[in-house]
């Protein structure tokens, strides 16, 4: 089941279900005027949506439209909570290489609380305030989880699993350097993220989804060429992992949004990467200095990921601007 949410008023869209090839769509009424709606109520929502999908596959959904993404919000406009994990050891193992940390540590998983009230449409333009902050994308996987315990253990997590996003965690990566020296944690070096227009339901991934992980390819372009192509099957901690260590110590309620991190791969010198500053990094490593600048305005960036020559999620399609 695909989902999404439609920018036709209020600042949580209307949700609509989409067909798999993302050319039709149907408004969920009577079912959920929104995404959250449904998250809440989950149990009753989802045999109703998946009744809803199947109707749009078989052509008899009634008052059926042609999707456009163009006018799709974030599928969660604004959620009650962003937790960004690093699961991709690769990526971790190369910046500390970068900055000289002699022992990465991944018994547990590195984790932040980021800006949840606002995820920027996927085809929005992008303010930011300066390009002399270091403007970067980091392209990610992200699930959203029902209601979660205090204290769920990893198996049990995925079973709270409702959906699967593609997010672009925007970074500011001057204001990051500075923000990570004191300590305290990130607020100015992460601004909102962007996502994908669609959320789908695991199952939409077949044999891809598998282990609490996607093993599917991130297609990053930048300016028109290709930057990455990374796979999501190289996460050092699985998504059941990463819920559980957010819920240790606190109850997850249904619509939190819980990031992957980077995607990364080993070969990343073969594959590319999901952010500049890990080409930077290759850089550093390999020629003694970074080359690649950060982005300017006006750059964009595209982030899509195909299953069976699909789009799974649609597009992230964005042009940076002066805020």
């Amino acid at each position: 089941m695909k989902l999404a949410s439609l920018d036709l008023g209020g600042r949580d869209g209307r949700l609509v279900v989409v067909s798999r090839d993302l050319r039709r769509a149907v408004a969920a009424t009577g079912i959920a005027e929104t995404l959250q709606a449904a998250l809440d109520d989950w149990a009753v929502a989802e045999p109703r949506l998946l009744a809803l999908s199947a109707a749009l596959e078989a052509g008899t959904a009634p008052d059926a439209f042609a999707f456009d993404p163009a006018k799709a919000l974030a599928p969660l406009p604004r959620a009650w909570q962003w937790l960004d994990g690093s699961a991709f050891h690769a990526h971790g193992e190369l910046m500390a290489k970068v900055f000289g940390i002699t022992n990465p540590h991944h018994d547990k998983p590195l984790m932040y609380q980021g800006m949840s009230h606002r995820f920027i449409a996927p085809t929005a333009p992008v303010p930011l305030p300066t390009e002399a902050d270091g403007i970067d994308f980091e392209g990610e996987f992200a699930v959203v989880t029902g209601d979660v315990s205090m204290g769920t253990d990893a198996d049990t997590a995925r079973a709270h699993i409702r959906l699967v996003m593609l997010v672009n965690d925007w970074s500011l990566r001057v204001p990051g350097r500075a923000e990570m020296e004191t300590g305290f944690g990130w607020v100015q070096a992460k601004p909102a993220c962007s996502a994908a227009p669609i959320a789908v339901t695991p199952d939409e991934l077949g044999e891809s989804w598998a282990d609490g992980r996607i093993h599917l390819n991130l297609l990053v372009d930048w300016n028109g060429a290709r930057f990455g192509a990374a796979n999501g099957g190289a996460m050092g901690f699985c998504f059941g992992q990463l819920i559980a260590h957010a819920a240790r110590t606190r109850d997850l309620c249904a619509g939190t949004i819980i990031g992957s991190g980077t995607v990364s791969n080993e070969n990343y010198r073969q594959v590319g990467s999901s952010c500049i500053a890990e080409r930077r990094g290759i850089e550093m490593l390999d020629e003694g200095a970074a080359r690649t600048g950060f982005m300017r305005f006006g750059d964009r960036v595209r982030m899509e990921v195909l299953h069976d020559g699909q789009s799974v999620f649609g597009a992230i399609d964005q042009e940076v601007v002066k805020g």
